[in-house]
């Protein structure tokens, strides 16, 4: 069964940096495309990043230049360090996997990240 852990959420000032962490088990984590998204109150989930098997990265234009994601295939894990935080910036992050097989989507639970002036 496919399991996805986040960690690292937090409260920040603006400017700050935060790092997220997503523990992925019960699949194979190395042939899945790996994703942050985010949802504000009142707002659709949106895509943040996302990171293929092959190392392909892809941001939203929001978030270009002030956020990073990488993968660790032996750790099975993927981060997203995210610098330059801002008001806007802050919701709830959630970590997704695709399976390359089934292409099924699998999600965390989310954690929180607040960003304050």
């Amino acid at each position: 069964q496919v399991q996805l852990v986040e960690s690292g959420g937090g409260m920040v000032q603006a400017g700050g940096s935060l790092r997220l962490s997503c523990a992925a088990s019960g699949s194979t984590f190395s042939s899945n495309t790996m994703g942050w998204y985010r949802q504000a109150p009142g707002n659709q989930r949106e895509f943040v990043a996302a990171v293929t098997r092959f190392g392909a990265r892809n941001y939203a234009d929001s978030v270009k230049g002030r956020f990073t994601i990488s993968r660790d295939n032996a750790k099975n894990t993927v981060d997203l360090q995210m610098d330059s935080l801002k008001p806007e910036d802050t919701a709830v992050y959630f970590c997704k996997m695709t399976s390359a097989i089934s292409r099924r989507d699998y999600w965390g639970q989310g954690t929180q990240v607040t960003v304050s002036l």
